[in-house]
């Protein structure tokens, strides 16, 4: 038995573990790569470049396997599940638990045509379902780039929906094109979940 569900669904979308059983990387490479639309909007604010090449995405589909499976991570192909873009690949969502700390990190990317439909925060809330009702974390943290006002956005209503709240600015946190950036950090806790669920 996994740790980590293999699907999961929500009003719009269904998420499959990103693995190799169940996945095909040339799917991800053909959104992700170097050239796709969008795909310097997308890769604009988050630590990983557009793919040069297919080997690229079949690593990072062998490598989040192998952290499903040892329970480490779970990171999940998003589809939404009806409309004119039912089953097509919307992004990618993650849940990342920090067991020692009893902490969570949410992630997540969407292909430009699935902005702006409110995704993030349905995703979300499945992901914080996830986190407290399943793997007993006690706090979901997400963070976003300085400068990303799209993802301020979106997290700022979910974690306001959720009764979380903002922590403040982590001063040169990630690397984006070789430049260190800073990120806002918000956090939601398992009692603040079921007070605002």
């Amino acid at each position: 038995m996994s740790m980590f569900p293999v699907e999961m669904e929500s009003e719009r979308l269904r998420y499959e573990r990103l693995h190799p059983d169940d996945f095909d990387p040339f799917e991800l490479y053909e959104h992700a790569r170097e050239g796709a639309p969008a795909i310097d909007e997308i890769t604009e604010y988050v630590t990983w470049d557009a793919y040069e090449q297919p080997k690229e995405a079949f690593d990072w589909v062998s490598t989040c396997g192998e952290a499903f499976d040892d329970g480490e991570n779970a990171t999940y192909a998003v589809r939404p599940k009806d409309g004119d873009r039912a089953g097509e690949l919307a992004g990618l969502a993650g849940l990342h638990p920090n067991w020692e700390q009893r902490l969570g990190i949410l992630g997540v990317w969407f292909r430009k045509p699935f902005w702006g439909r409110g995704y993030s925060g349905e995703r979300a809330g499945r992901m914080l379902e996830l986190a407290f009702d399943r793997l007993d974390l006690e706090v979901v943290a997400v963070t976003h780039d300085a400068d990303n006002e799209n993802s301020r956005r979106a997290i700022e209503g979910y974690v306001d929906r959720f009764g979380g709240r903002r922590e403040g600015v982590i001063r040169n946190d990630v690397i984006i094109g070789g430049e260190p950036r800073d990120s806002v950090r918000y956090s939601i806790s398992c009692e603040e979940w079921e007070e605002n669920r």
